[in-house]
């Protein structure tokens, strides 16, 4: 029997891996050897992804259905929020898909957090599948709801901040190191981190007071997944500066605080944009708030000093939905049949 082919990028006889050659960036090892893991953390998430597991179109829309064909179900202003918080979402978790997929990926060289990224990336595509059960069931007009980030002011500055910060793919230089930690800070900690955040509270506002439950539910689920997400990419921003501390300057360390500064007010017009007027017990000034107090969070976890001086968080109970350990169990509520609102009868 004839062996395999060894190929010329194989160097045969090559000594193992060792825990010490590897990185997060620039490794020096063999990215197709997970064993010896250097990074508990990483694995320990994929791990957990692993436990989250959820589909969307096991979660009931009957209910949501329901009450956004009847009349008076929803008031015209949650009908607003509702929509454009939809399409804010369902075209952002594709644009994180694909810098997951198409930058990241290649410019981690640790095996482990590659082994979370393709988990990631999973998510990614289950929540933009989401999105679309959601326009599907509730007979949404399509190019209304995936356009709107053409459409809307709001969601088009945030989407357009975020693509100034594509990824560079050429090793080597300290600027592009840099400029890949820059990047890693803005579909991180401000993209997933802060952006993700007045949507989450809107939907989980409406199902606190029993309206959307299904959609309330998916949300939840996505910020289930969300929290990891948040938590690995900080572990990454910190373990690279740990590594490259010559990456971390002082210029550096302002411009990321800059960053975050226009992240936030382009996050508060975006709540201007989605609750005109206030509803829910929310209001665009207590977003305001919120995301002042998200955004010095962030600013910690990755070691600046806070940058609005925020410590009241004024929807405690986004904590409390945050907390894993007070979800309920995922499995108690899935539904094994179910229709899309393309298939049920409304005469």
């Amino acid at each position: 029997m004839r062996g395999l082919p060894v190929t010329s990028t194989i160097a045969e006889g090559a000594g193992r891996v060792s825990v010490d050659d590897k990185a997060m960036i620039n490794s020096r090892a063999d990215v197709n050897q997970l064993l010896p893991l250097k990074y508990r953390w990483a694995w320990d998430k994929y791990l957990a992804a692993c436990s989250n597991h959820w589909m969307p179109t096991e979660v009931a829309m009957q209910a949501d259905i329901a009450l956004w064909k009847s009349r008076d179900g929803l008031t015209e202003d949650e009908r607003l929020m509702l929509k454009r918080n939809l399409g804010f979402f369902a075209t952002a978790e594709s644009l994180v898909a694909n810098n997951l997929v198409l930058a990241v990926y290649q410019r981690i060289t640790n095996p482990e957090c590659r082994q979370y990224l393709l988990r990631q990336a999973f998510e990614e595509a289950v929540h933009t599948h989401t999105f679309q059960y959601i326009c599907e069931s509730l007979g949404l007009i399509e190019g209304e709801l995936f356009n709107m980030y053409r459409e809307v002011l709001s969601i088009t500055a945030k989407d357009a901040w975020a693509l100034k910060y594509t990824q560079s793919l050429e090793h080597g230089a300290a600027e592009d190191d840099q400029d890949f930690l820059r990047d890693l800070v803005a579909f991180y900690v401000v993209f997933e981190g802060m952006w993700f955040y007045t949507g989450f509270a809107q939907i989980l506002s409406l199902g606190r007071r029993n309206k959307m439950v299904g959609i309330a539910e998916q949300y939840q689920y996505i910020l289930r997944d969300e929290s990891i997400h948040l938590n690995f990419g900080i572990d990454c921003i910190n373990q690279i500066k740990i590594e490259n501390p010559h990456l971390w300057t002082p210029r550096f360390q302002a411009e990321v605080r800059g960053m975050l500064t226009e992240a936030c007010e382009l996050e508060v017009a975006y709540a201007h944009d989605t609750m005109p007027r206030g509803m829910l017990g929310l209001s665009a000034r207590l977003c305001e708030q919120y995301l002042r107090f998200i955004t010095d969070r962030r600013a910690q976890q990755i070691g600046l000093e806070p940058i609005f001086g925020a410590t009241e968080n004024p929807f405690p109970w986004m904590s409390e939905a945050m907390d894993l350990k007070k979800e309920k169990n995922f499995f108690e509520t899935r539904v094994t049949e179910y229709q899309t609102g393309g298939s049920l009868d409304w005469d």
